[in-house]
């Protein structure tokens, strides 16, 4: 079960930088540029990795080291799981407004 919440988790906390036009929820802007969503995407990640070490801190009582392997491949599964909302951003919202 808590796998399952893990993974819920970061596909929400994936899609959190093309949800609305606040920085980090906390400073808004009118037109939120592609960078600045992709530097929250990275933040964001490393958020999920510090999630992601006090559950294996909670679980096994210890940290296991890792290599640059793991880290590639966790970067690529949580760009993965942001897909659906950059889909939401650049393709679905541009689509509803041309037929509106």
């Amino acid at each position: 079960m808590s796998v399952w919440l893990m993974i819920a988790l970061f596909v929400l906390i994936a899609n959190l930088p093309w949800i609305g036009n606040r920085v980090f929820f906390i400073y808004p802007m009118p037109l939120k540029p592609v960078w600045v969503r992709l530097v929250e995407l990275m933040v964001y990640y490393f958020v999920s990795l510090m999630i992601g070490i006090a559950f294996e801190m909670r679980f096994s009582g210890d940290i296991y080291t890792q290599q640059w392997e793991f880290f590639v491949t966790t970067l690529s599964l949580f760009l993965v799981l942001a897909v659906p909302g950059v889909v939401y951003r650049y393709q679905w919202l541009p689509m509803q407004k041309k037929f509106k």
